[in-house]
């Protein structure tokens, strides 16, 4: 239904040093390869199937991995607390972090690195389209195209950000000792909130994929942590500016957690871009929402190779 249950891959770890980064490479092989960077919190399997589909169909060779802290690449040790840093966040007081979006750029590279692939496209997602941000501006021979879906610039505040009752509900992703039916409850509780209203997500389809990722990554501490890394992170205006990668920014008209406005900020930012805001769409890519933009995605990665 919603998250990626395509076969057919290719996967391994790129590593170096301290840290692992698991991948998934959907191939073909004989395809123009498309680094997809994932969101806070979420696994590579958040990536939806039609859209993996959709993209080998077009001749595209989708690689997704999970980011550090998350499903089965390297693990951190610090323990920030949720509910300090969202005070800090509300009173705009620095947040410290034990890596910073900076770091999980440089795991892309390495990922890219590992896999030989001298330039290629980059979709990133939310948090992805951050450290996308960051990739694209530092290595812009690498990249023929990069591709934000529901991202922003500037450092998360109560102006830019998720509301109150948003914050609440990933709040409760903090809790530990969680049961497994508490964690599909609270998933289903945030994504019928933050993604296309109307859309059903309390079925028992998803509630399984939801246990599936769960077993998956029964260990969700990096949550905390990649917010945290969010949060800690300095705004990346400068570095955005200087992007000449030809850019489509992708967002959701009601989007609650990151609100539409920075879609145009980062527009204003990157000359050489264009925008696509698409009326009923959340923070999510559900496929009723992906059938409003894939038209759009291909032609700005088939015109970009």
């Amino acid at each position: 239904m919603f998250f990626n249950d395509a076969s057919g891959f290719e996967e391994g770890y790129a590593r170096d040093n301290n840290i692992s980064i698991y991948y998934r490479d959907y191939g073909p092989a004989n395809g123009i390869p498309i680094l997809l960077v994932m969101g806070l919190g979420g696994q590579l399997t958040f990536w939806p199937p039609y859209m993996i589909r959709y993209l080998q169909q077009k001749g595209f060779r989708p690689i997704a991995y999970d980011n550090r802290d998350m499903g089965l690449s390297s693990r951190f040790e610090s323990n920030p607390t949720f509910l300090a840093n969202i005070l800090k966040y509300y009173f705009y007081f620095p947040i410290k972090s034990e890596y910073k979006l900076d770091d999980m750029a440089k795991d892309a590279v390495l990922l890219l690195d590992t896999l030989k692939i001298d330039k290629c496209h980059v979709i990133g997602m939310s948090m992805g389209g951050m450290i996308s941000q960051i990739l694209v501006s530092n290595h812009q021979e690498r990249f023929s195209s990069y591709t934000q879906i529901a991202s922003m610039v500037a450092v998360p505040s109560p102006l830019n950000g998720p509301n109150f009752s948003v914050i609440r509900l990933l709040g409760e992703r903090a809790f530990k000792n969680s049961t497994k039916e508490e964690r599909i409850n609270r998933t289903i509780r945030l994504v019928s909130t933050i993604g296309m209203q109307g859309f059903d997500y309390n079925n028992y389809e998803f509630k399984q994929e939801v246990s599936e990722t769960i077993e998956r990554s029964p260990d969700d501490s990096g949550f905390v942590r990649q917010m945290a890394a969010i949060l800690g992170t300095k705004n990346r205006i400068d570095k955005v500016k200087t992007i000449s990668v030809p850019t489509l920014i992708i967002h959701g008209k009601t989007d609650p957690l990151i609100k539409v406005k920075n879609a145009f900020h980062t527009h204003k930012l990157i000359k050489n871009s264009k925008i696509k805001i698409i009326d009923n769409m959340g923070h999510l890519i559900e496929e009723p929402v992906f059938n409003q933009f894939k038209i759009d995605l291909k032609d700005h990665l088939e015109i970009n190779c």
